[in-house]
């Protein structure tokens, strides 16, 4: 059961009871404190007439922290091994005009939680899908890692197997964008050691516990880290924030060559502007550059 650490008497309740519109509410829970669950989260839950959970005692427990009555309603497990069996009912329950309220275990549903059957499901007979946005382990990890956020994936969790996980992180190292990972605290230790040997010098993140009482950020090169994590892996959640690969060394020649092929069909500076942004050159040089090989042409 996902940690709370907020005493029920501390949280004032301050929800609603208007009516609820009709619809499948997926409703972000939050992934450690208690107290960062939104308003229009508890608004929801309060007046959905129907709701399902991953984990039902999460949810139970969420509820009486923040005071939220079931009044009789019913609060329907839907997880990874049952959901397409529970999506059935939910989804039969909405075509008679019902407000259904699903939560994953802690976060955003779907992302890397149950719930995209539901999604699935709802949007091919028609209902009204809605986002109750709020916490996410992969957004906070982000947020706090100070690692590049123009341009970022979400890979979720790496394979189990060995030679599949090597594959994966391979195929995840060459994507020029910060790479979000979930990975579990038992595994982390090998996935970092596999890392290592893929690219031991690039920077990363980890962050474990995340909004909790134990949270604690760890910065450093891949190889760093993975020194400083214990054979046995570590505890609590964990995700893990790696930093864009370095950009691409090469020759002289090499740079000329593409940058005189894209010569032919671009112009002068978004030539020299994406070469530089390939090759991690100064921008007036890949214009120099491009100048020169203009004239010469």
């Amino acid at each position: 059961m996902t940690e709370r650490n907020d005493d029920p008497s501390e949280v004032p309740a301050r929800i609603q009871a208007g009516p609820l519109a009709a619809g499948l509410y997926f409703v972000s829970t939050p992934i450690g404190s208690a107290r960062d669950i939104t308003l229009r989260a508890l608004d929801v839950l309060n007046t959905a007439d129907l709701l399902a959970a991953e984990d039902t005692r999460t949810l139970r427990h969420l509820l009486d922290i923040h005071g939220v009555p079931l009044r009789g309603r019913r609060v329907i497990a839907c997880h990874d091994h049952n959901e397409t069996k529970r999506s059935a009912t939910l989804m039969a329950a909405l075509r008679e005009g019902n407000s259904v309220a699903y939560c994953s275990d802690a976060g955003t549903p779907l992302v890397a939680d149950p719930g995209f059957r539901l999604a699935r499901d709802a949007a091919a007979q028609g209902s009204p899908i809605h986002a109750v946005p709020g916490p996410s382990a992969a957004i906070a990890a982000l947020t706090v890692s100070g690692l590049p956020s123009d341009r970022f994936v979400f890979a979720g969790f790496p394979p189990q197997s060995a030679g599949a996980r090597r594959r994966w992180l391979e195929e995840l190292s060459g994507v020029d964008a910060t790479a979000i990972i979930f990975e579990s605290p038992r595994r982390i230790k090998q996935t970092l050691d596999e890392l290592c040997e893929i690219e031991a010098n690039r920077n990363m993140v980890l962050c474990r516990e995340l909004t909790k009482k134990f949270e604690e950020i760890m910065r450093g090169s891949v190889a760093e880290i993975a020194d400083r994590i214990p054979d046995v892996g570590l505890k609590g959640e964990v995700v893990i924030v790696l930093d864009k690969p370095r950009a691409k060394q090469a020759d002289q020649s090499e740079i000329e060559a593409v940058l005189a092929a894209m010569l032919s069909d671009m112009t002068l500076r978004d030539a020299a502007a994406a070469v530089a942004e390939r090759y991690g050159m100064a921008k007036r040089d890949a214009y120099q550059l491009a100048l020169s090989l203009g004239k010469d042409r």
